[in-house]
């Protein structure tokens, strides 16, 4: 999660998974100059840079090496690469070399006058997907993404290896030519491929500096779903440079393995399947653990993750239902007069990939993040149902602890829906609001605002210094529920949770949710953590953040949730307090006035603040800093969540010990 959002190629081999490389017989059509199409030019990248890349922060600057890695990806899914290298330099440029087959050099039949390649960098929306007859399946932009990193970059250059000649092409100041594409030599023994190198401009982006960490997640989880296609990383900027590959054979095999690493697995196998129908091709991997956690699905279309799922993911999940209650009444492990087991038995402790590459993906909204092909659900329904069941007739061992794991889930979830439905209002039901709750008098779900406050001292003091038309307060005493290793009847137990649940308004997805969470009933569009800035506030966020990511998910998808910034210094400047948010803060501060003498203190808790000073370093809107949190790699998230809150402590010890020094980029 951050604070400011991959794939096989189409040659089979004999095994059923696929590889990087080999016989190319899904190719469409020649990749040439007559493959690039062009439907409008470059001009509002530069002026509008969110519009394409979604910010100018962090999430932004990331974008643009994921936009040139997804183009050197989609010719490893045409079966023309099999190695990518991505390489930060120390002199801020981010390099991005394929093996594939090279952009194409010669003019381009809409623009005589320029190279297909010039038009690839400098035309929005030029590239093979765009009726051409590059590509068959792709997953990125390709010729949008590259034009928009050329647009947001001080300087770009592209190194093309093509019909055994290298060529040249250079720009600067935002995609402005430095000459014309130039022929300087033979190809290095008959190499193919692309090197694109580029350097971000600094006046576009609030910093040019990558972490390395968010890239080589991304390119881990793009070598999980390119099987066989090898991802080398290199940061050169530190003293001695780092180096990563990543090069997994099993593929998705080896992704689901990676996902459990944290957890206890079921079993050790990893069950896989795989279908393909009229063009279209769908994989799937999947193993149980001991968890608890219904919402270990992750679907991805054309190596995009659809963290909202889709018809893929619907098409999984009926499959798998239908096909564990089968063979458990086949083999008498329900009583005829006993309920089906119901989705979330079933998939409590499972971990799955899915998969699937279509010519033609239809998402539902400009973030990708649901597949709506109807035909994929049938494919991968009927692909998933027969393989499931062949997989349990085959492994009766695993068979039996998967569907004594669901039997057990499901008395789990009786046990919780006596417990919802206790003397206790039901925090599910619309009951009434929790008592302990201080609303606001607006009902606009789009001005009102929920602070989430750790302590009822804070508490107090947020209740008196908030503006009571728009905000609301919810205090919370000392740490909510490890949802991450609690059973549902034990989430539903606890006053916090339900109180959380309760003022939200909107449900919760899993076990015993029932109609799960509905974004379209959340009462404020800002729910607001309000921690202390130490260790506890830290973790009690985190614990907020767990709960949310596993049964609130949309409520971090669609960007509601976000985190108070209360300051850790506060310091006199004459007669005037002033607070400082971080040691960065004030080490800035100290470098603004070196003759400061005056002492620092350090706030320890959001209750030493009265009223009026909660109001004014930390919830006046006008003068406030929030970080919005947003869910761009929910695999990533999982594994992240699995690790901190999970029962495996040398896992956890190593997640910290690999971030201390890079704490300005916790998002937790």
């Amino acid at each position: 999660m951050t604070d400011t959002t991959l794939a096989p190629a189409s040659a089979r081999t004999g095994d059923g998974m696929v590889g990087a490389g080999g016989a190319d017989d899904t190719v469409a059509g020649d990749y040439n100059a007559d493959a690039i199409t062009v439907l409008e030019g470059l001009e509002p990248v530069r002026e509008r840079p969110g519009m394409f890349i979604g910010s100018t922060g962090p999430g932004g600057l990331h974008h643009l090496v994921y936009e040139v890695v997804d183009n050197a990806v989609d010719e490893a899914m045409a079966g023309h690469c099999s190695s990518i290298e991505v390489t930060l330099r120390a002199d801020g440029t981010c390099s991005v070399t394929d093996n594939g087959r090279g952009i194409p050099v010669e003019a381009h039949p809409q623009y005589p006058e320029k190279s297909a390649a010039e038009v690839v960098l400098t035309v929005l929306h030029a590239g093979g997907k765009f009726g051409g007859t590059g590509y068959k399946v792709s997953g990125g932009l390709h010729g949008v993404g590259v034009s928009v990193v050329n647009a947001l970059s001080s300087e770009l250059e592209a190194v093309i290896d093509r019909d055994g000649r290298r060529w040249q092409l250079q720009f600067h100041d935002g995609g402005e030519p430095v000459g014309e594409l130039t022929d300087i030599g033979p190809s290095p023994e008959g190499s193919t491929g692309t090197t694109i190198t580029f350097k971000p401009d600094s006046t576009v982006f609030d910093h040019v500096e990558f972490r390395a960490q968010t890239l080589t997640e991304r390119l881990q989880m793009m070598a999980f779903l390119n099987a066989g296609l090898c991802i080398g990383f290199t940061d050169e900027r530190r003293p001695e440079p780092v180096r990563h590959e990543y090069c997994y054979p099993g593929g998705i095999r080896d992704f689901v393995r990676h996902l459990n690493e944290s957890s206890e697995a079921l079993f050790d196998e990893v069950g896989f399947l795989s279908a393909a129908e009229d063009g279209d091709e769908v994989e799937i991997a999947f193993q149980w653990n001991t968890g608890f956690n219904t919402d270990g699905i992750h679907s991805f279309a054309n190596g995009i993750n659809t963290v909202e799922g889709g018809m893929h993911a619907e098409g999984f999940r009926s499959a798998l239902t239908s096909a564990v209650n089968n063979y458990a009444r086949d083999r008498k492990m329900l009583r005829p007069d006993d309920d089906n087991l119901q989705g979330d038995d079933i998939r409590e402790g499972l971990t799955a990939v899915v998969s699937v590459r279509l010519e033609a993906p239809q998402f539902e909204g400009q973030t990708k993040a649901k597949l709506g092909n109807t035909a994929m659900r049938s494919l991968v329904q009927k692909a998933a149902y027969s393989g499931l069941s062949e997989w349990l007739e085959e492994h009766p061992t695993e068979a039996k602890l998967v569907t004594g794991k669901a039997i057990d889930a499901r008395r789990a979830r009786i046990a919780a829906q006596k417990a919802r439905n206790t003397v206790r209002k039901s925090a599910l039901g619309g009951a009434g609001l929790p008592g302990k709750l201080t609303d606001c008098s607006s009902g606009d779900p789009e001005e009102a605002e929920l602070y989430i406050v750790e302590g009822d001292s804070a508490g107090g003091s947020a209740k008196e210094a908030r503006d009571p038309a728009t905000m609301a307060i919810l205090p919370i005493r000392g740490k909510i529920l490890n949802v991450q290793r609690s059973r549902p009847e034990r989430i539903f137990d606890n006053n916090e949770i339900s109180a959380l649940i309760s003022a939200i308004g909107a449900g919760v997805d899993g076990a015993t949710g029932e109609n799960g969470f509905d974004d379209a009933k959340i009462r404020y569009h800002k729910v607001i953590l309000l921690c202390d800035a130490d260790v506890d506030g830290s973790h009690i966020r985190t614990l907020l953040l767990t709960f949310f990511f596993h049964r609130m998910r949309k409520l971090l998808s669609g960007g509601y949730v976000y985190i108070a910034q209360p300051p850790l210094y506060s310091t006199k400047v004459g007669t005037e307090t002033v607070y400082l948010k971080d040691d960065r803060a004030k080490d800035s501060f100290l470098s603004d006035r070196p003759n400061h003498r005056n002492e620092f203190q350090r706030l320890k808790g959001l209750g030493e603040m009265d009223a009026q000073e909660l109001w004014d370093t930390t919830m006046d809107p006008a003068s406030r800093t929030l970080l919005r949190v947003s869910l761009e790699e929910a695999v990533t998230a999982d594994r992240i969540f699995s690790v901190l809150m999970g029962d495996d402590v040398d896992a956890r010890r190593g997640f910290i010990q690999d971030n201390a020094s890079d704490v300005r980029f916790l998002d937790v």
